[in-house]
């Protein structure tokens, strides 16, 4: 059966497109056209649409925390929160804990893939265990560890073709072992690192081609030594990914960071849980309180966030002074070119999914359409 949906100002992903229709014909755009015949109609009544979200850092969803029930119902659990807020497609994020965890969560992705193919869950993030124990965050220190070829030999091994980025702190790897990494496919990211800004940059040069949540766990950029930030800014090719949510960075200094990134720079929720639903939380030492909208640790610690990708979106026009077409783009075809599949999502084109998500110009809300 075709579709058409019309009267929307679409947002492609490369440009904005006035009195255009998108056709769709079994869960797939099959074009953008001004024929408006078809068996079915939607009427977007003026509305914007876009790709749906891209979130590529999300440890929750509305009752349940991977990393602590790495299992198929948390999966769907971030999965189902996510997309009521139009993001369509997710990375789960498993944390620092015990190879076992590690390898339960890679099955249990594995399966729910094989399961929901055309669902919008893109695989797993893996954020540690191979951290800098200086910049853990609320990381446990129990589980991070330095790696070893065999450890790393086993995750790789195991996790092909479903941990789709890695977290690593690059300053505790040899030569050998951030090469392996490398060589497995798996796109890598620094962070949670407290390297200096030449061992940031040797990373970088090496081929590791983002950093996580800028700013957060990481060595901060000085005049004398910039740090891990620094070498970000100084690297063109790699992608920054924010959380804008005010508290873990300040608007400003997300303003200067968009100034020296630009087009590498996207935004993920790094949502604990989805929906502020969770207000309190604790897995083993582990614990989080959620107060004025920031979860935080006992030890006072960020212990991830609390906001959807929609909010950052808000956010993104509203503090960074971005263009709604510019904030679009950061949280749709940016986060899929730092993976490397914008030729599979993050755009409205032929070919590509039919996950939306549609939204008002006053951009209070936010509702996926998916096919």
């Amino acid at each position: 059966m075709q579709t058409v949906i019309i009267n929307a100002t679409i947002h492609t992903g490369t440009e904005v497109l006035e009195n255009q229709s998108i056709v769709i014909e079994n869960g797939i755009i099959s074009g953008l056209s001004q024929n408006q015949s078809a068996s079915e109609v939607i009427d977007l009544q003026n509305k914007h649409i876009s790709a749906g979200f891209v979130d590529t850092h999300i440890n929750g969803g509305e009752k349940f925390y991977f990393t602590q029930y790495a299992n198929e119902e948390t999966i769907q659990d971030i999965y189902e929160s996510s997309l009521k807020l139009g993001t369509t497609h997710v990375l789960p994020t498993l944390i620092t804990s015990p190879l076992e965890n590690i390898l339960k969560g890679i099955e249990a992705t594995r399966s729910f893939l094989e399961k929901n193919p055309n669902a919008g869950v893109l695989g797993m993030h893996l954020e540690g265990p191979f951290l800098n124990l200086a910049k853990r965050g609320a990381h446990l220190a129990a589980y991070i560890r330095k790696p070893t070829n065999d450890e790393l030999a086993e995750i790789i091994k195991y996790g092909k073709g479903i941990i789709k980025l890695m977290t690593v702190a690059a300053e505790n790897f040899t030569t050998e072992q951030l090469e392996m990494l490398l060589e497995s496919g798996i796109k890598i990211s620094l962070g949670h690192s407290n390297a200096t800004y030449k061992q940031a940059k040797s990373a970088y040069n090496h081929g590791i081609t983002l950093c996580t949540h800028l700013y957060n766990a990481m060595t901060q950029m000085g005049h004398r030594e910039p740090g891990v930030v620094g070498a970000t800014f100084d690297s063109t090719d790699v992608y920054a990914p924010i959380i804008l949510d005010g508290f873990h960075c300040d608007y400003a200094a997300a303003r200067i960071a968009y100034k020296i990134k630009k087009d590498k720079l996207f935004l993920i929720s790094d949502a604990l849980f989805v929906g502020e639903k969770v207000k309190q939380f604790q897995w083993e030492e582990f614990d989080a309180y959620l107060e004025n909208g920031k979860y935080r640790n006992s030890e006072g610690n960020l212990a991830g966030a609390a906001v959807s990708m929609a909010d950052c979106v808000r956010n993104a026009v509203h503090h960074l002074g971005v263009s709604l077409e510019e904030a679009i783009k950061m949280a749709t075809i940016r986060p899929a070119k730092a993976l490397g599949i914008d030729d599979e999502i993050g755009q409205i084109d032929k070919g590509f999914p039919a996950k939306f998500v549609v939204f008002d110009e006053n951009l209070n809300d936010f509702k996926p359409l998916v096919f």
